[in-house]
């Protein structure tokens, strides 16, 4: 039997496939808001899980199993996800830059002439 450990790649490797897929139409227009805008986004995904689940006496598993629709319970789920990583790794990427930047700073100012 297969482990849900088995299905993390499959999982994220697609996750990041299709986030690629998105950029090149929507351009990074989830964090247009700013952090605040992308916070809303999250917790808009969240609202439609928690009202889903509220409705289903909170079983994930059995809501998954059972919800025939294409955009439904496993949409929302990978959608919350996907932006998830995608707050991440802006976050990750803005230390680097900053990172980055301290270290360039750093040693310009050890070579800058006494």
């Amino acid at each position: 039997m297969t482990s849900y450990l088995d299905q993390l790649r499959v999982c994220a490797n697609r996750d990041v496939q299709v986030l690629l897929e998105k950029e090149q139409d929507y351009k990074g227009s989830w964090k247009k808001r700013g952090g605040c805008g992308a916070y809303m986004m999250l917790a808009r995904k969240w609202d439609r899980l928690e009202a889903i689940m509220e409705r289903s006496n909170w079983d994930i598993f059995t809501v998954w199993e059972n919800d025939p629709r294409l955009e439904g319970i496993r949409d929302d789920i990978r959608d919350l996800r996907r932006y998830l990583l995608l707050v991440e790794a802006e976050m990750e990427a803005r230390q680097m830059a900053k990172d980055q930047s301290s270290n360039v700073v750093g040693n310009s100012i050890t070579t800058i002439p006494s």
